[in-house]
């Protein structure tokens, strides 16, 4: 698989600023500071496609990045995705309207999207008409801390959306064997499926994720 170029499209507030162009989007859900946005820039290859922070709940819009492959498990052949940074839930500065903000942004995407709708070979591209084809969710919950309740009620929420979904647990360089067997077991207790370690900082399990991303992206 390889990638040919990344590059970030819109911060989009409202329905109306979300692409539908035909190309499949997976969305990334997690608290804030996760590591969203790391994720994306090592995924990308670019260490500032998306802004990070040590401060929570920088991101206040859902940020959308178009990424172009070539190859992969599908294969060979030219594909792309968007990846879709939402706002991190958990954190919220400005209190409670802030947060409320937040989740309506979510929300407006996710209907927006039309869970489970993926375009299809033939489609025509750049249709006003055309939706956007939300392919699948990606759950990211940070591997130090599992059982957190903002994770578990964000992962009802996704099992309730009807699509496609997988769980990715994150910062997984920080932690011993020890620590990482106990936690991922934890993890996959708790969210009823087994969840991918990945780490932005040293690139374990990207690759891994790039085959769950075309398969949700149905390359």
């Amino acid at each position: 698989m390889k990638l040919i170029a990344a590059r970030f499209v819109t911060s989009a507030a409202t329905a109306e600023a979300i692409p539908r162009d035909g190309v499949p989007h997976v969305a990334l859900v997690g608290r804030s500071n996760v590591g969203k946005s790391s994720l994306i820039n090592a995924l990308a290859r670019h260490r500032a496609l998306a802004r990070t922070s040590a401060a929570a709940g920088k991101t206040r819009l859902a940020n959308l990045y178009r990424l172009d492959l070539d190859g992969g498990p599908g294969g060979p052949g030219r594909w792309s995705v968007y990846l879709v940074d939402l706002p991190g839930y958990g954190y919220a500065r400005g209190g409670a309207e802030s947060v409320t903000e937040l989740r309506k942004i979510a929300e407006a995407y996710f209907e927006t999207a039309g869970a489970g709708r993926v375009s299809r070979p033939g489609a025509e591209a750049g249709s006003k008409t055309c939706a956007a084809t939300l392919a699948g969710v990606m759950h990211l919950v940070d591997s130090r801390h599992p059982g957190l309740d903002a994770d578990l009620d964000a992962a009802k929420w996704i099992e309730s959306l009807g699509t496609e979904h997988a769980v990715v647990a994150t910062k997984i360089d920080k932690l011993s064997r020890n620590e990482r067997n106990k936690n991922l077991k934890e993890l996959e207790r708790q969210l009823g499926m087994a969840p991918l370690p990945v780490s932005a900082a040293s690139g374990e399990g990207l690759d891994d994720l790039w085959t769950l991303i075309a398969r949700l992206s149905r390359y």
